[in-house]
């Protein structure tokens, strides 16, 4: 199922055609922290995930995951080519995982977001999150705290 965001932009799940492009623009968002390919792959290969793109022409400027166990649902990642932040793509594929976390039975969505990433953290507000917990150096290398956020469904 693909749905379209945006004029020539459309979401949709991730396959493994996909998973160049999302690890390439994983480095340019979050550097020496961000996942391998292999993380990738083995993380669209789980059972129990939700792995979605938002492709521009045959591009890929939007990707998000979810892990969901139960009543338990985690947003494992959500990033936005810088080239197209501001255009509501982020809060487009947080929604659809929340989506996706509400379909498979879960009551609660838990993630972590650097405590120096005030806009990921206003999008997060704004769609219902609120922290429930703090852990101290949890970004490496650089020790950046992590806020640990909550949304119930």
């Amino acid at each position: 199922m693909t749905v379209a965001l945006a004029p020539g932009v459309v979401l949709g799940p991730a396959r493994w055609w996909h998973l160049a492009d999302v690890q390439r623009l994983e480095a340019d968002l979050f550097g020496p922290t961000a996942w391998s390919v292999e993380t990738f792959w083995g993380e669209l290969a789980a059972p129990g995930r939700t792995y979605l793109v938002a492709l521009e022409g045959e591009g890929v400027v939007g990707y998000a995951g979810l892990a969901l166990s139960g009543a338990d649902a985690d947003v494992q990642t959500i990033g936005v080519a810088r080239s197209a932040q501001g255009r509501g793509l982020g809060r487009a594929l947080l929604r659809a995982l929340l989506a996706a976390a509400r379909a498979g039975g879960a009551t609660h969505v838990l993630l972590e977001v650097r405590a120096d990433n005030e806009p990921a953290q206003a999008l997060y507000r704004s769609e219902g999150f609120e922290q429930i917990a703090r852990r101290a150096r949890y970004y490496q290398p650089g020790g950046v705290d992590a806020l640990v956020l909550r949304a119930r469904l």
